[in-house]
C-alpha cells in the first residue's frame, strides 16, 4: 500500500509539471526503459552463450528447435 501512495505522490508532482518538462520526464524514462532492456537483453544472451558452452544446450536445426518448441506448446 505504501507503494501506492509513493506513486500516487510521484504522479501528483510530475502533474504539477509544464507540459513540457512532463514530455521531457516521459521521453527520458522511455529511454532509460529502453536502456535497461537492451542491458537485461544482453546478460541473457552472455548466460545462454556461457551455457551452451557448458553443455546446458545442444546445437539444433532450426527444424528441431521448431518442433521442439511445438511439443512444449502442445503439451
Amino acid at each position: 500500500m505504501k507503494d501506492l501512495s509513493n506513486l500516487d505522490k510521484v504522479l501528483d508532482a510530475v502533474m504539477s509539471l509544464p507540459l513540457e518538462q512532463q514530455e521531457m520526464l516521459i521521453q527520458i524514462l522511455k529511454n532509460r526503459l529502453a536502456e535497461a532492456r537492451r542491458h537485461e537483453i544482453a546478460k541473457d544472451a552472455k548466460d545462454s552463450i556461457t551455457e551452451f558452452k557448458s553443455g546446458v544446450y545442444k546445437a539444433q536445426t532450426a527444424e528441431e528447435a521448431i518442433q521442439e518448441l511445438r511439443e512444449y506448446l502442445n503439451s
